[in-house]
């Protein structure tokens, strides 16, 4: 595999709290934002993009790795964990011709910036969007 990025990132701050109801750490709308990435980045470059936000079993990258084993070969999976400030990368053969290392940890890198900043959605809605730029149109 691919998109060899790892990064670590402060805490982050997960939708609404002390609510007394666990709903997620998403609203309804921080969820239709990402959905909105997703599909677009999906849509435009003909890869598929996946976010996974929960807790990676050690070793981190392993984990991340057995889930994408779960998506096709044109897949790219954003696993996150802000728990353990984790972040990686993954990407398959097919899309890892269109998305080299190199685009992968730019994307983290803005990524990261927004994670240290509390906001977990904006930091994956533009990591997808740069990465779905870098691989281009299908």
């Amino acid at each position: 595999m691919s998109g060899e990025v790892s990064t670590t990132h402060p805490e982050l701050q997960f939708g609404p709290q002390g609510s007394g109801q666990e709903q997620g750490p998403f609203t309804a709308s921080q969820l239709a934002r990402l959905d909105e990435a997703l599909t677009l980045s999906s849509a435009e470059t003909g890869l598929v993009f996946s976010v996974y936000v929960g807790e990676l079993q050690a070793p981190h990258r392993a984990h991340a790795e057995a889930l994408f084993e779960r998506l096709t070969d044109d897949s790219v999976l954003l696993a996150v964990s802000p728990g353990q400030r984790v972040l990686h990368i993954v990407t398959g053969p097919g899309s890892s011709k269109r998305l080299p290392n190199r685009s992968c940890a730019l994307a983290a890198l803005a990524m990261r910036a927004a994670f240290s900043g509390g906001d977990l959605v904006g930091g994956l809605v533009t990591g997808l969007r740069m990465l779905a730029d870098s691989a281009g149109a299908r």
